[in-house]
């Protein structure tokens, strides 16, 4: 296996300088083998790292050498082993498990997004993954779905049962009933009911699935018409029922799934989380929460769907 070292000598009276390069080398994972002899394998993103601090260091008359080396991989591996700071990492996240209520959802939903900024950048650096990567995932995920479920406590079981092919034309001027203070399952279903199925649909909100009206079509609670169904959230069960396909849908669709039930998370989650959170809390009516998400959800469509076709 390759290997990248970097052999420094700092001005001793430019604290600065010498505080810039150790957080540099701390920031790309740096191993230390001895004062002033570093390590990383060689790879792109490291040779880049590396090859900037070098330069830095010269420019300020201090000595700087990079060089590779041929080595045995696990002659070095163990000096890049992060199990402390998944662990540390995992702590954090059992904390934040244990104290989600419907109250402090929100707030801890921001705090996750730091946790998974702080995965990140553990990954970035951790190049002999073992196990303890994927455990953290996987709590992170759990966390994520907690959240989720906190804010919408009703959250339906998911059901596998085939999905009826059905027209648009068969389905206008209904009344659509799911479970009042929506979420992102909801208010997205909503959206995309009101969008491309029914343009004069009715929104009911609901206190219990049970005072749904005999002759409303219910979305998103257990025994409606339209809900979770194996994989599936609710939007990609009324997406895949009315067979729509317009260009940025099957990628919104993604992000939906990922904020209600995790998975793959897209680029833009968090931002967007934030932003329908931010909604949620300042918007205590549910029409005029809907009618706000509608217009966040109408420009996602529309960017998605021109990166598509830029892309394409």
């Amino acid at each position: 296996m390759n290997w990248l070292l970097l052999v420094l000598g700092l001005p001793t009276a430019n604290a600065t300088e010498r505080m810039r390069a150790w957080r540099a080398l701390k920031g790309c994972g740096a191993a230390v083998l001895r004062d002033g002899v570093y390590l990383l394998p060689d790879q792109e993103a490291g040779r880049a790292a590396l090859e900037a601090i070098e330069r830095d260091v010269l420019a300020i008359n201090g000595t700087a050498l990079l060089f590779s080396v041929q080595e045995p991989a696990e002659r070095f591996a163990a000096l890049f082993d992060r199990a402390e700071e998944y662990i540390k990492l995992r702590e954090e996240i059992s904390a934040c498990h244990a104290e989600i209520s419907p109250d402090n959802a929100l707030q801890t939903a921001r705090q996750v997004r730091k946790l998974r900024k702080s995965f990140g950048q553990i990954v970035a650096i951790d190049f002999f993954s073992g196990d303890a990567r994927e455990q953290v995932d996987l709590a992170l995920k759990d966390l994520e779905t907690a959240i989720s479920r906190a804010l919408s406590p009703d959250e339906p079981s998911a059901r596998e049962i085939p999905i009826e092919r059905l027209a648009c034309a068969d389905f206008q001027g209904r009344r659509w009933a799911t479970r009042r203070r929506p979420w992102v399952d909801r208010l997205a279903s909503a959206w995309l009911i009101r969008r491309f199925i029914d343009s004069d649909a009715q929104i009911l909100w609901l206190e219990s699935p049970g005072d749904c009206p005999n002759d409303a079509l219910g979305f998103d609670f257990d025994g409606a018409t339209f809900t979770h169904n194996g994989p599936r959230v609710t939007f990609e069960t009324l997406q895949e029922s009315f067979q729509l396909e317009a260009p940025g849908l099957g990628r919104l669709a993604g992000l939906v799934h990922y904020l209600d039930v995790g998975g793959a998370q897209p680029a833009e989650a968090s931002g967007i989380e934030r932003v329908l959170a931010g909604l949620r809390e300042s918007i205590t009516d549910d029409d005029l929460l809907l009618q706000a998400a509608a217009g966040v959800f109408d420009g996602l469509l529309i960017a998605f769907a021109s990166e598509e076709k830029s892309n394409g």
